[in-house]
């Protein structure tokens, strides 16, 4: 049963996601705990992967109840790896009905500086896994009669940044993904959506890239006030899970309080 005390005050409950499998990359801090918290408090069998174990236990340890969530220790970049722990998902849960790929790295970059070795490892943790990761669990949502495939983007190559062309090369390639898949895929009732976060004030970019002068350039860019947090892309991540979004496929959900 859901735990109404873990759902934020503005979500809503989404009843066709109870018991359903869903494996979530990246999902030990940040936007991917967002996720984990929010599917796990729907009542769906979740199973997710990072590179940090101690953040990863730790949080499957408070999500227990009848459903505890699952964590597995993954480096997406290797996609043998990834396939494996998404097989686990599936032996320890049934077969996955929810993909949600969220594993990337924003580390700053300089076009100069990058390597051809540089370069394959940067797309590799930020595009090349959506693709393997969806192919993994293709199989599972046909046999089920449908699933949902959730590939995650990013506002940073429409804002034309700076410091980081191979990151939003790779993000907005899941765009060119998401619309390609959501064709090929369509006939077999599997629906794939890409979620396009802004700003997301999590621990990571407090930490990395918020700065003083931060909170003035958010409030110009931004038409509505306050931050962007993980709940508010975890609340369009449940919607587009769910069975409410049933005809919604091949689409980018932009999640930026209109930066863009």
């Amino acid at each position: 049963m859901t735990d109404a005390s873990q759902l934020s005050p503005y979500t809503a409950r989404y009843p066709s996601l109870a018991g359903r499998t869903v494996f979530i990359s990246g999902g030990a801090s940040g936007i991917g705990e967002g996720l984990v918290r929010a599917f796990h408090a729907q009542g769906a069998k979740v199973g997710f992967c990072d590179l940090d174990s101690a953040a990863g236990n730790a949080l499957a340890s408070q999500l227990q109840g009848e459903q505890p969530a699952l964590f597995l220790p993954c480096d997406v970049t290797d996609t043998a790896a990834l396939a494996a722990t998404i097989d686990a998902v599936r032996q320890r849960f049934g077969p996955v009905s929810v993909l949600l790929n969220n594993a990337a790295n924003d580390r700053r970059h300089e076009m100069a500086d990058v390597t051809d070795e540089d370069f394959d490892r940067l797309v590799a943790v930020n595009f090349k896994h959506q693709f393997f990761a969806a192919q993994a669990v293709a199989d599972d949502m046909r046999a089920l009669g449908g699933g949902s495939i959730i590939n995650f983007g990013s506002i940073s190559w429409m804002m034309k940044g700076r410091g980081y062309p191979v990151y939003q090369a790779c993000k907005a390639a899941a765009r060119g993904l998401t619309r390609s898949l959501a064709r090929d895929l369509g006939k077999q009732n599997i629906r794939v959506n890409s979620i396009v976060p802004g700003w997301v004030m999590t621990e990571r970019q407090i930490r990395l890239w918020v700065k003083p002068e931060s909170a003035a350039e958010i409030d110009a860019a931004q038409c509505l006030p306050g931050r962007v947090m993980a709940e508010d892309i975890a609340a369009m991540a449940l919607f587009l899970a769910a069975d409410d979004s049933r005809m919604c496929t091949a689409q980018d959900y932009v999640v930026d309080a209109g930066w863009t």
